[in-house]
């Protein structure tokens, strides 16, 4: 049955009827708002009147980024200025519509503003307030400044990561922001878990995710180590398997794939032989067992590589680029990529990495201009008038 058919007719949105004030930025918050637009829910990009930084940035098509379209597809975009009593008012006015808000500012701004939990709660005690920070709310160091790369360092990632790269002392640079994309997801777990309470409480409430602790749970095996004197055993590293024209990733994690390793290599004596027979002797002789699994990868292509591993069953690919990951047959059978229409045209971006048997979890098809439905929601909350609205499309509406 292809993906399609499964889900022909299925039109639920799981979170539809939902609204959620969207006052974050950069990644980690807007992951999390976007992840709960797909599910349905209505979600209001609190943004000002110079738009949210993400706009500007590359790759850009007549000025609209397609990674802000990435990070904000299918919200509704506001231009209020939160410093303004007229920006306050609008946003008491909206959470009193709203049932869940999400903010990363740096902790003490939304306070400062008089917009944080506390004083709003009142205005609806059903309210789910999610707040993103590098380390939390409180705490000494709750109002550091915190970006991802910061937090890899902080978290003892970058130096877990360094101690799998024989011979390098000097850790890696960043360029992949993890933490926001782990931070965001659990952001969005957190308020889902906080929905369910909510429809048996019928109260709200506070949810405060660390992007330090968040980037720990990446560090499963070496969180446990690091509590405990005793020097761990050293464990299979997996890493590039040179062949005649590239390398593969080849991970053997059981005795059955093992096995079938030492069938397609040619040396099945080596499931006896004492160094590699147990999973613990194979921690101690890794390097051993790897040089010659590299003796027969040398003499074969990537792609005969693959397809000798494949036929015995062993876990491996080649090493690709995301522009050859995306071309993956795989992810055109699930439709893992949906098109998004902005001013600079049509792109592709990807849908969320899970599927229910009765809901949809596709994207929204567009991306709101800056301000789009400012005066759609003012007049919505009662205050119509009295506030610029940015030029363009939004100007037209009304």
């Amino acid at each position: 049955m292809q993906l399609a058919d499964k889900h022909e007719g299925t039109t639920t949105k799981a979170f539809a009827g939902l609204r959620v004030l969207d006052f974050s930025t950069t990644i980690a918050g807007p992951h999390c708002a976007r992840m709960l637009a797909d599910m349905g829910a209505e979600v209001i990009k609190i943004e000002t009147e110079g738009g949210e930084t993400m706009r500007t940035r590359p790759p850009l098509r007549k000025g609209c980024s397609t990674v802000f379209g990435q990070l904000n597809a299918g919200k509704k975009s506001v231009v209020l200025d939160l410093k303004s009593e007229d920006g306050k008012e609008a946003v008491r006015r909206l959470v009193a519509t709203a049932d869940i808000l999400v903010e990363n500012f740096r902790p003490g701004v939304m306070r400062r503003l008089r917009l944080d939990y506390d004083a709003l709660r009142p205005l609806n005690p059903k309210l789910i307030y999610c707040s993103i920070s590098g380390y939390g709310q409180t705490g000494p160091s709750a109002e550091l400044p915190a970006y991802a790369p910061v937090i890899h360092a902080a978290s003892g990632y970058d130096m877990a990561h360094l101690a799998y790269q024989p011979g390098r002392n000097r850790p890696d640079y960043c360029g992949i922001y993890h933490a926001d994309v782990v931070t965001g997801t659990y952001g969005f777990g957190a308020i889902a878990s906080a929905l369910y309470q909510r429809t048996v409480t019928g109260r709200g409430q506070h949810v405060d995710v660390s992007m330090l602790e968040s980037m720990l749970t990446l560090t499963v095996i070496e969180l446990q180590s690091s509590q405990f004197a005793v020097k761990p055993p050293p464990r299979p590293m997996f890493g590039p398997t040179e062949t005649a024209n590239g390398y593969v990733m080849i991970t053997v994690a059981s005795e059955k794939t093992f096995q079938g390793l030492m069938g397609v290599i040619g040396r099945p004596d080596w499931i006896s032989d004492a160094r590699f027979s147990t999973y613990a002797a194979r921690r101690e002789n890794w390097a051993d067992l790897m040089d010659g699994v590299e003796a027969w990868s040398r003499q074969l292509s990537t792609d005969e590589c693959l397809v000798a591993l494949g036929v015995a069953g062993v876990p491996a690919s080649a090493y690709r680029t995301v522009s050859e990951a995306l071309r993956d047959p795989q992810l055109a059978h699930r439709q893992a990529l949906s098109a998004v229409e902005d001013e600079g045209g049509s792109f592709q971006i990807l849908n969320l990495p899970f599927r229910m048997s009765d809901a949809d979890t596709t994207p929204g098809k567009t991306m709101a201009v800056l301000g789009e439905h400012t005066r759609e929601l003012r007049e919505e909350i009662g205050l119509a008038g009295g506030a610029s609205i940015p030029s363009g499309k939004a100007a037209a509406q009304g």
